[in-house]
C-alpha cells in the first residue's frame, strides 16, 4: 500500500513537524516482535519500544488473548460508585510489585493524567491533615511530566511550556538540571559522581524562598527520560528523600518511563533504593497495547483522606476519569505483568542494557559532533553538538536517515536515544547502533 492511499488531510500528528511529515510520511501498518512493517512493505526495527511502551515486544499472544477474552466478558463498566474484578486484580499486582508501603493504586489513562493526579493527591492530603497552606510544587529543569497544565507547570522542558505560560500553576519552582557536561559527558552503567551537591540550591535558595512549610510536593523522574536519558548524580535521590522527610514534603517519582523493567528492576525506586510517597506509572504496564496509567500512593496518604468527619456517603477525594480502571486495559495489564514475570524480562532488560551501553560507547565515541554518551538500564543516548542557529536539526536528520535504513531511534533535541523492547537480541543492538553510527557520520 503506497502512502498516497492514505488521506492525510485530517489527522493532526502529536509532537511531530506536520509540514515535514507530509513530504516524507512514515506510516506503520503492522508489527511483530522487534519489527514494524511500513505502508510500503519495509521492515523497521523498533529501537525505542514505541516511545518506551512495548517492553515485551509487539503482538504478544498472551496479552492479545486476554484482551479478546475480556471483550467477550465485560467490555466496559463505569468506575464511579462501582468497579470491576480486573481493576482490583491489576491493582493488587501493581501494589505487590511496588516498594515499601506503596499500596494504594489510583488508575487513570496516561502518564500526563498520572502527573496531574499525583499533584491533586498531594494537595488533598495536606488539606486533610490541616495543612492546606501547602500549595507550592517543585519540579526540575528539563523534567517531563506530561502535557496537562499541572504536569507542564512542574515540568521543565522549555518548548513544552513557552506557548502556555499564562496558564501555568502559579506556585511552582524548579531545581537545577542534573547533567554535568564537562565532568560527566560519558557515563556507562554507573551513576555520575559530582564534586558538588546539586541539591544545595534546593536547600539554600528554593525552600527558604517559599518556606518549606508551604511546599506540598517535589516531583522528579528518577532518570530524565524525555529530555534525553540524563542520569541523576550518585546519592541524589536518597538525599532528596531526606530533605523531603525533614520538611514534611511529599516526594513523587514520575516512573512512566523507568517503571516496569527499564532499569532491570520493577521500578527506578528499586534501582536507586528510595521509596517515594507517590509513584506515577503508565506505558509498559500494558505493553503499550491499551492506554492505562496510574499513581501508587503510600498508605498514609489514603489513610489521611479516610479520616474524615463527613458522612460515609460523601466522596473523600473528588477526582477520577471515565476510563479509570477500564476492564479491558486492566486485563491487558494483568497479562502483561504475568508475561514479564514468566519470561524474566526485567532481569533480561538489565543484562541487555550492558550490551547496549557497550555498543554505544565503543561504536559512537569519537564520531563527528558526538559530545556525550549516557547509558544505564536498557536505554542509551548520544548527544550531538547542535548546528549553529538550528538546534535539533542534526539529530532530526539522523533520525530520518536511520528510519529509511530500517531503524527507529528517538530524537530529543540534539540527543538520539535507543531504548528497545526487553526481548532485544545482540544482533538487533548491533544493527541499531551501527545504523546510528553511519547516519551520524553521514550528517556530520
Amino acid at each position: 500500500m503506497a502512502y498516497n492511499d492514505f488521506t492525510m488531510d485530517n489527522q493532526w500528528l502529536p509532537f511531530t513537524p506536520n509540514r515535514s511529515f507530509r513530504k516524507d510520511p512514515r506510516i506503520f501498518v503492522g508489527a511483530s516482535g522487534m519489527h514494524f512493517t511500513t505502508h510500503d512493505g519495509r521492515q523497521v526495527i523498533d529501537g525505542i519500544s514505541s516511545l518506551w511502551c512495548v517492553g515485551a515486544g509487539h503482538a504478544r499472544a498472551p496479552i492479545n488473548e486476554a484482551i479478546k477474552k475480556q471483550l467477550d466478558t465485560l467490555d466496559y463498566a463505569t468506575a464511579f460508585q462501582v468497579s470491576n474484578d480486573k481493576a482490583f486484580r491489576a491493582a493488587d499486582m501493581i501494589a505487590a510489585m511496588a516498594p515499601g508501603d506503596l499500596n494504594k493504586v489510583l488508575f487513570c489513562n496516561s502518564g500526563s493524567e498520572a502527573a496531574d493526579t499525583s499533584l491533586k493527591v498531594a494537595l488533598a492530603y495536606h488539606r486533610a491533615r490541616g495543612e492546606g497552606h501547602r500549595t507550592v510544587f517543585i519540579g526540575r529543569e528539563r523534567g517531563y511530566h506530561g502535557v496537562g497544565f499541572g504536569g507542564m507547570s512542574v515540568g521543565g522542558i522549555p518548548a513544552n511550556r513557552k506557548a502556555f505560560g499564562a496558564a501555568m500553576l502559579p506556585r511552582v519552582d524548579h531545581m537545577r538540571f542534573i547533567h554535568d557536561p564537562v565532568n560527566n559527558a560519558y557515563i556507562h552503567n554507573q551513576e555520575p559522581v559530582w564534586q558538588e551537591d546539586p541539591l544545595l540550591e534546593l536547600e539554600n535558595r528554593i525552600l527558604p524562598l517559599h518556606d518549606p512549610s508551604n511546599v506540598a510536593a517535589i516531583i522528579v523522574e528518577p532518570v530524565a527520560g524525555s529530555a534525553g536519558w540524563y542520569l541523576a548524580p550518585k546519592g541524589y535521590l536518597k538525599r532528596l528523600r531526606e530533605i523531603c522527610d525533614k520538611h514534611g514534603i511529599l516526594l513523587i517519582f514520575d516512573e512512566v518511563i523507568t517503571g516496569f523493567g527499564r532499569m532491570g528492576t520493577n521500578f527506578g525506586a528499586d534501582f536507586y533504593g528510595v521509596v517515594p510517597d507517590m509513584l506515577n506509572f503508565a506505558k509498559c504496564v500494558t505493553n503499550g497495547v491499551i492506554p492505562l496509567g496510574g499513581v501508587i500512593c503510600r498508605d498514609k496518604l489514603y489513610d489521611a483522606m479516610m479520616k474524615t468527619d463527613a458522612p460515609e456517603h460523601v466522596v473523600e477525594f473528588f477526582h477520577g476519569y471515565t476510563y479509570s480502571g477500564h476492564p479491558v486495559a486492566c486485563a491487558a495489564a494483568i497479562a502483561t505483568l504475568d508475561l514479564y514475570k514468566q519470561e524474566n524480562l526485567f532481569a533480561r532488560a538489565g543484562e541487555m542494557g550492558k550490551v547496549l551501553g557497550d555498543a554505544f560507547h565503543s561504536t559512537l565515541k569519537g564520531l563527528p559532533n558526538v559530545i556525550g554518551i549516557r547509558s544505564l538500564g536498557l536505554a542509551a543516548a548520544v548527544e550531538l553538538a547542535p548546528i549553529a542557529g538550528s538546534p535539533g536539526k542534526r539529530a532530526y536528520d539522523v533520525f530520518l536517515d536511520c528510519f529509511h535504513k530500517g531503524s527507529l531511534v528517538r530524537p530529543a533535541g540534539d540527543v538520539l536515544v535507543i531504548a528497545p523492547p526487553y526481548i532485544v537480541e545482540k544482533s538487533h543492538i548491533d544493527t541499531l547502533v551501527n545504523t546510528l553510527a553511519d547516519s551520524i557520520k553521514k550528517n556530520a
